[in-house]
């Protein structure tokens, strides 16, 4: 009977190894699982940061870019009507020029098409 318990006692260890292999695997895997998931929902804040940071740069050069276009359309204003002279009908050649450079600026997006017909009326009237 001895001999018994002996081959008994052996099959038990390999039993015990083969459990404490599997959950070691299965405490692995569920540990990569959750650094995966850290990983990711870290990667998504910074891809988030990163887009806010992009729409603030845009931001920033809309309104500069806004800035220099009002600048241009005051410049406009006032080379239309100066504020010494009187309201007199400007040349047809100076009339001309400005409705070519509204035009232009129309063209180039720098007007929109509401403040190109409020520039236009108030330059023909």
């Amino acid at each position: 009977m001895i001999m018994r318990r002996r081959m008994m006692a052996r099959p038990r260890p390999l039993v015990a190894a083969a459990a404490t292999t599997a959950v070691v695997a299965g405490t692995a895997g569920a540990v990569h699982h959750h650094q995966q998931n850290r990983y990711d929902r870290q990667a998504a804040e910074q891809q988030a940061q990163y887009e806010s940071q992009q729409q603030q740069a845009e931001m920033a050069q809309m309104q500069q870019q806004m800035a220099w276009q009002q600048q241009q359309l005051d410049q406009m204003q006032t080379q239309q009507t100066p504020a010494s002279a009187p309201a007199a009908a400007p040349p047809a050649n100076d009339m001309m020029s400005q409705l070519n450079q509204l035009a232009q600026l129309h063209a180039a997006g720098v007007l929109s098409d509401e403040e190109f017909a409020a520039a236009k009326q108030k330059l023909l009237a």
